[in-house]
C-alpha cells in the first residue's frame, strides 16, 4: 500500500506522520525539552543493587536513575531453557559504584526511569551491529527462504568472533556490497564509541542516535514510500544528502513545502491526531470502540451503538466485531499504545465467526512495525495481546493528568461535596460551638448549600450552636472547599 511521510519541523518540536490512503497510521513527536533518549549510549555508574529483584539502578545523568534487570547484563541473544535455566546472581555481574557503558531501550514513562541494557547495538539502513555478541539474525519479515540463505552467507563472511549482526527488513534484495559497506560503517562508529567510553566520566553521553527525521529515513522508508514532504528548508537539505548517500532511489520522493503552508493542516493530520486523543472511536457501521489507558493495561471495548444490522442479532454482532478487529490495529499504532491490551469483543456463539474476527485482527497487526502477540478469544469474548512498549503513548506525549480530577476522569458531584462539608462540620463540633463559621466553595456547591441543603445546614447550625455562612470562591474547582472558623466567639463579637 502506498505510503507518504510528512515531516513538520518547528523551533520546539518535530512531528512525523505516516499516511496511507489519506489516513494517519503512525505519528512521532519529539520535543526539545523532552527529547527521546532511546538508542543513546551512556557511561553510567551503578548506584543501587537490589539482589531480591535481580536488578540494579544506574545513574546516566537523567532525572531518575535508569533500571536494568539481570537479563540486560547478559547476552540477550543466547538461548536459555526458560523452564530449567537459572540466571547468575546480579551481584556477580555488577557492584556499587561500577562504571559501565549502557544503552537506553525504553524512555522514562510516568514515575519510572529509563530502561537500559549493557547489550549494546548500533543500527544502520541494512544492519544492526552487536559488538561483543556472536549472534547472527535475519528479520522475520523477510520470508523468502532463498533470500534468507543469501543474506546469512553474507553475514557469516562478515562476522568476527566477538561481533554479531542482525539483517533488517530493508536489506531484502539489497546489493551485497551495500550490506558490507554498512557493516564497515557500523564498525568504525563503534570504535569511536568504545574509545570515547574509555575516557568519559560518568554520567555522560558517549553516543547519540540520529535525530527523528533521519531515524525515519533510516528505519521507515520502504518500497511503498511514494512521497516525503518536509516544511523546513534546513531539514530538507539534510534529508536530501542522507537519501543521496544511502537511499538514492528515493531522492525523487523528497519534496519541500513552502514555509507559508501548514503541512499537517493541509492534509487534515492535526484533526486526526486530535481524534486519536478521544476515548470513543466511531466505526462506519454506527458501532464504536471505547479505549481506556491505565497504568497496568489498555482496554478496548467494542459496542454495536447505532448499528442494528439487517439479518439477525448474531450477524449484527459478527459484523461489528469484524469491523472493530480491522480498526483496532490502526488505533494501537496511531496512539502508540504498548504493554498489555485487553480487547472486549461482543460475545459470539459461532466458532467460525470467532476465527474470522481473530484472523482479521492478526492480519491488521502484520503491518505494525512494533512486535505484537495475540491470544485466542476467551470464553468471555476477550482477546489478550501485548505490544512492545518503547516510547510513551500519544496521549501521554501530548496530554498531562487533569489537575482537577488528578487523572481519574471524574470529579465528585456537587451533592457529594456538600455532604462531605456537612460531615466535616460535625467533626469540628467542639471548635465550632459558640463561634461563626464560613464555608468557602465553588459556585455550584454554594448554590446547593443555600438551596437544596438549606434545611440541613440550618439544623446543623442549631445543633452545633454556631452561625454558618457561605461564600463563593471563583477560583475553586468543584471539589475544593475551606471551612474557616472565627477565633472570636459570637457573644464577644456582639
Amino acid at each position: 500500500m502506498a505510503e507518504e511521510i510528512f515531516i513538520n519541523v518547528s523551533a520546539n518540536e518535530t512531528r512525523v506522520g505516516i499516511v496511507e490512503q489519506g489516513l494517519l497510521q503512525e505519528v512521532y513527536i519529539e520535543r526539545t525539552e523532552t527529547k527521546s533518549s532511546i538508542g543513546n549510549i551512556y557511561k553510567g555508574k551503578v548506584v543501587r543493587i537490589l539482589p531480591g529483584m535481580q536488578s540494579a539502578f544506574v545513574d546516566i545523568g537523567q532525572e531518575k536513575a535508569a533500571f536494568m534487570h539481570v537479563t540486560d547484563l547478559i547476552d540477550g541473544h543466547e538461548v536459555f531453557d526458560k523452564h530449567g535455566a537459572e540466571y547468575p546472581e546480579i551481584t556477580s555481574l555488577v557492584y556499587d559504584g561500577q562504571e559501565l557503558l549502557v544503552q537506553v531501550t525504553k524512555d522514562p514513562i510516568g514515575t519510572k526511569g529509563a530502561r537500559i541494557t549493557s547489550n549494546l547495538s548500533m543500527a544502520s539502513r541494512y544492519l544492526v551491529y552487536l559488538p561483543g555478541s556472536s549472534h547472527i539474525g535475519i528479520s522475520q519479515r523477510i520470508e523468502d527462504q532463498d533470500e534468507r540463505k543469501r543474506l546469512k552467507v553474507i553475514l557469516e563472511d562478515l562476522s568476527d568472533i566477538e561481533e554479531g549482526f542482525i539483517v533488517r527488513t530493508a536489506a531484502e534484495n539489497a546489493n551485497g556490497e551495500d550490506i558490507i559497506k554498512d557493516a564497515g560503517y557500523l564498525r568504525s562508529r563503534w570504535e569511536g564509541v568504545r574509545s570515547e567510553g574509555l575516557v568519559a566520566k560518568s554520567p555522560e553521553v558517549v553516543y547519540e542516535d540520529l535525530p527523528l527525521p533521519l531515524r525515519v529515513m533510516r528505519d521507515i522508508i520502504n518500497t511503498n514510500t511514494t512521497g516525503i514532504l518536509v516544511d523546513h528548508s534546513e531539514t530538507h537539505t539534510i534529508l536530501g544528502k542522507f537519501l543521496s548517500d544511502y537511499i538514492p532511489e528515493k531522492e525523487g520522493c523528497l519534496k519541500q513545502i513552502p514555509s507559508d503552508q501548514v503541512l499537517f493542516d493541509m492534509h487534515q493530520l492535526d484533526d486526526q491526531i486530535e481524534a486519536a486523543l478521544d476515548r470513543k472511536v466511531p466505526l462506519k457501521s454506527g458501532g464504536y470502540l471505547v479505549i481506556d489507558q491505565t497504568e497496568a493495561m489498555t482496554t478496548v471495548d467494542v459496542n454495536t451503538g447505532a448499528y442494528v444490522g439487517k439479518k439477525d442479532l448474531e450477524d449484527t454482532i459478527y459484523r461489528t466485531n469484524l469491523e472493530a478487529a480491522a480498526a483496532i490495529p490502526r488505533q494501537l499504532r496511531l496512539r502508540n499504545i504498548g504493554g498489555i491490551v485487553i480487547i472486549d469483543f461482543i460475545d459470539m456463539i459461532d466458532e467460525e465467526h470467532k476465527r474470522q474476527v481473530l484472523r482479521m485482527l492478526e492480519k491488521g497487526q502484520q503491518s505494525d512495525r512494533v512486535k505484537c502477540n495475540v491470544t485466542q478469544i476467551s470464553e468471555l469474548g476477550l482477546v489478550e495481546m501485548t505490544r512492545k512498549r518503547t516510547y510513551g503513548s500519544l496521549l501521554k506525549m501530548i496530554c498531562e493528568p487533569c489537575e482537577v480530577c488528578d487523572g481519574r476522569g471524574f470529579i465528585k458531584s456537587a451533592e457529594s461535596v456538600c455532604l462531605e462539608i456537612l460531615i466535616n462540620l460535625q467533626r469540628k463540633a467542639k471548635e465550632l460551638t459558640g463561634k461563626e463559621c464560613l464555608i468557602m466553595a465553588s459556585q455550584t456547591v454554594v448554590d446547593r448549600l443555600i438551596d437544596e441543603q438549606a434545611n440541613n445546614v440550618r439544623e446543623l447550625a442549631e445543633l452545633l450552636d454556631t452561625d454558618i455562612s457561605c461564600q463563593v470562591e471563583p477560583g475553586y474547582t468543584q471539589e475544593q472547599y475551606d471551612i474557616v472558623i472565627s477565633i472570636i466567639e459570637r457573644a464577644q463579637a456582639k
